[in-house]
C-alpha cells in the first residue's frame, strides 16, 4: 500500500515529505489526537515542514498556482494514518482561507496567504450555528454597513480552529443575500467557549460575535457572494475528507495484517482462517475503490472545481462510509485486541465515526448526488 510507487512528481516527493512530518508526529500523537486544544509540538511540527505552502497559491508563498487538490488529498492521507490533530491543522489552513485563495482582495491577499502558508496564521471557516448545519441558508448572523464599516452579529456552533485560530471566514446574513467575511481574531466583540468534546477529540469551539466593528472591506469578494466562496471550498475540501479516510483506512487494514498473520490460532495464523481473510480481502477492496475515486475526483478538481461539487460529495460519501466499513472489519479481525482502550486501531475506530457527519453529513451528500444523477440520465 505503498501510495508514492504509483504517482509521479511533484506528487511522490509530496508524499514523502508527509511521511517525514507524520514519523516525527508519531512519538507524540496518541496525546495530540486526545487533546480538545491545541497541541503546541504538534503545531511546531507542521510549522517546521513548509506543507501548508500547498494551501496557497504560489503568487503568495504557495507551491502550486493554484491549490492542488490532488496534493491536498495525498498529504491529508499521509497525515490521517499518524495523527487527526495533525491531519485537522493541516487542512484548516486551507479550508479557512480558500476563499481569500480565489476572491479576497489584493489587500487580504497579502495581508494572509503568506502567513497562511508559513503556518505563522492558523484559519477557520466559520459556517455552523446552534440551529444551522446542513441547512445553511438557515444561519441567523448578520451583518450590515453603518457610516463605511461592517456590523458583524450572531453565533458560530462547533468551530473548528475556535480560539486559536487568527482569522474566521464567516458566512453571514446580508440583507436577502449571503456574505463571507475576513474576521480578524482580534477585534473587539468577539467572545469564544469550548465545545463539547466529541468521541474523537477536536480542537472545536462556539463563538459570539458581539457588535463586532470592520472596515467595509473585509468582505471577501463581492456582497452576495458568500455562497459561492462556501461551495468552491467544499469541492475541494471534501475531496481531503476523503483523501483522510483513505489513510485512516490504510493504518486500520495494516494494523489488522500485522496482528492476522502474527497471531496463531487453531494451528495456523489468523489470516489464513477463511472469515478472518474474507474480513481482509474485503478490507481492502473497499479501500483501493475509495483510493481510486478520490485520486481521479480530486484530479478533476483542479481545473474547475466549483463545477464537481457533486463528484467530490460522491468521492467523500464513499471513502467516509468505507472507512467505517474497514474499521470495523479490522476490529473484528483482530478480537479482543481489537478493543483495547489507547491502542492504534481503537483509535481508529473512534475516528472514522465523525468523517460521516462534518463537511457534510451523508444523508445530506446523498440527495445532492441523486439529484446530480437525475440530470445526467436523460
Amino acid at each position: 500500500m505503498e501510495t508514492g510507487r504509483i504517482l509521479e512528481e511533484p506528487y511522490s516527493s509530496l508524499v514523502a515529505e508527509a511521511k517525514d512530518l507524520a514519523e516525527l508526529v508519531e512519538p507524540f500523537s496518541f496525546v495530540a489526537d486526545e487533546s480538545s486544544v491545541l497541541h503546541e509540538p504538534t503545531l511546531a511540527a507542521l510549522r517546521g515542514s513548509s506543507l501548508c505552502e500547498l494551501m496557497v497559491p504560489a503568487h503568495f508563498g504557495g507551491r502550486f498556482k493554484v491549490v492542488d487538490p490532488l496534493a491536498v488529498c495525498l498529504v491529508r492521507q499521509t497525515l490521517m494514518k499518524s495523527s487527526s490533530h495533525l491531519d485537522s491543522l493541516f487542512a484548516l489552513q486551507g479550508i479557512g482561507s480558500y476563499a481569500i485563495s480565489r476572491a479576497g482582495s489584493d489587500e487580504q491577499c497579502r495581508k494572509w496567504l503568506p502567513k497562511v502558508a508559513s503556518c505563522e496564521s492558523l484559519a477557520a471557516l466559520a459556517l455552523t450555528e446552534p440551529i444551522a448545519g446542513s441547512d445553511l441558508k438557515g444561519i441567523q448572523t448578520t451583518v450590515f454597513e453603518k457610516n463605511d464599516e461592517l456590523v458583524l452579529n450572531g453565533s458560530k456552533s462547533f468551530i473548528s480552529n475556535a480560539g486559536f485560530a487568527d482569522f474566521y471566514a464567516t458566512l453571514a446574513r446580508e440583507d436577502d443575500l449571503y456574505s463571507m467575511i475576513l474576521v480578524p481574531a482580534d477585534v473587539e466583540g468577539i467572545s469564544i467557549q469550548q465545545s463539547e468534546e466529541i468521541i474523537a477529540p477536536h480542537v472545536l469551539g462556539e463563538i459570539e460575535f458581539n457588535n463586532v466593528l470592520l472596515p467595509s472591506t473585509s468582505r471577501i469578494g463581492e456582497k452576495g457572494d458568500g455562497f459561492r466562496h462556501v461551495l468552491a471550498t467544499l469541492s475541494v475540501f471534501r475531496i481531503s475528507v476523503a483523501g483522510a479516510a483513505v489513510g485512516l483506512m490504510e493504518g486500520a487494514l495494516e494494523e489488522a495484517v500485522r496482528h492476522t498473520r502474527e497471531r496463531h490460532q487453531f494451528g495456523k495464523p489468523l489470516a489464513k482462517h477463511g472469515p478472518v481473510a474474507t474480513l481482509l480481502a474485503d478490507s481492502w477492496s473497499d479501500l483501493e475503490a475509495a483510493r481510486m475515486l478520490t485520486y481521479h475526483t480530486a484530479s478533476l478538481a483542479r481545473e474547475n472545481p466549483e463545477e464537481i461539487l457533486d463528484l467530490s460529495s460522491l468521492a467523500k460519501l464513499n471513502a467516509t462510509e468505507a472507512a467505517t466499513r474497514v474499521v470495523d472489519r479490522c476490529v473484528q479481525s483482530m478480537g479482543r485486541w481489537g478493543l483495547i482502550k489507547g491502542s492504534k486501531i481503537e483509535k481508529y475506530y473512534r475516528q472514522a465515526r465523525p468523517m460521516r457527519v462534518y463537511e457534510g453529513a451523508s444523508e445530506v451528500l446523498r440527495l445532492g448526488i441523486a439529484s446530480r444523477l437525475l440530470r445526467e440520465i436523460t
